[in-house]
């Protein structure tokens, strides 16, 4: 199965020359406090607990999710449609079936864009999760295809795929801030050490147990 997949992602009409990100160079490790760096953190998570990023951050479950102000109320993407363990419906119905090298202009149309429209890893779930969760996710090279921060920004410059987030068409609300931004962002969290809400929570009651 695996091997399908890259099959798939390598022979997909469009791929190529799809606009790339160019990725600043870090801060200093260091160079940003803890403070500063959860600061960074709640604006990545502004843009990952989106309706743009989650409805696709599914966990292990095959079936993408319709959420956010477009919709009346949250519910699980119509017409039954599921991506499978392969994540882009090879098993059943290819996602690229509706969802096209572009967004469509018609009403309610399918959205789409320069790469193979997926579903995120199975490891990276964040539909209905808190920030601690997702950022104990993100930080954990288990659970984030083993990527340092840079690695992280890397991945957000050159998969295009998470680009449409910014860009996702009709009366859809694009994720907040931009993607330059969110990669700023990610950069500044990994020079202060990639913090997290949980580990201030964790050091204030080792403390108030002394």
């Amino acid at each position: 199965m695996k091997r399908l997949i890259h099959i798939l992602l390598l022979s997909w009409p469009g791929l190529i020359g799809a606009a790339e990100l160019a990725i600043p160079d870090a801060p200093e490790p260091g160079s940003v406090s803890t403070a500063a760096g959860l600061n960074h953190w709640a604006r990545i998570y502004e843009v990952a607990s989106h309706p743009r990023c989650v409805n696709c951050h599914v966990g292990d479950s095959p079936y993408p999710m319709w959420s956010g102000p477009s919709f009346e109320k949250t519910q699980r993407h119509g017409m039954n449609v599921h991506a499978g363990a392969s994540r882009i419906g090879a098993e059943s119905l290819l996602c690229s079936t509706c969802h096209r090298q572009q967004n469509s202009d018609e009403p309610h149309g399918a959205p789409g864009a320069k790469d193979v429209w997926r579903l995120a890893p199975v490891e990276a779930a964040w539909f209905g999760k808190g920030s601690d969760v997702i950022c104990q996710q993100l930080r954990d090279p288990a659970r984030n295809g083993n990527r340092t921060f840079q690695q992280i920004a890397s991945h957000l410059g050159h998969d295009v795929i998470l680009h449409w987030a910014w860009n996702p068409g009709g009366k859809r609300q694009p994720a907040p801030h931009s993607l330059a931004d969110h990669v700023a962002d990610i950069l500044a969290w990994g020079a202060a050490g990639m913090p997290c809400p949980g580990d201030v929570t964790t050091a204030t009651e080792e403390v108030s147990d002394d």
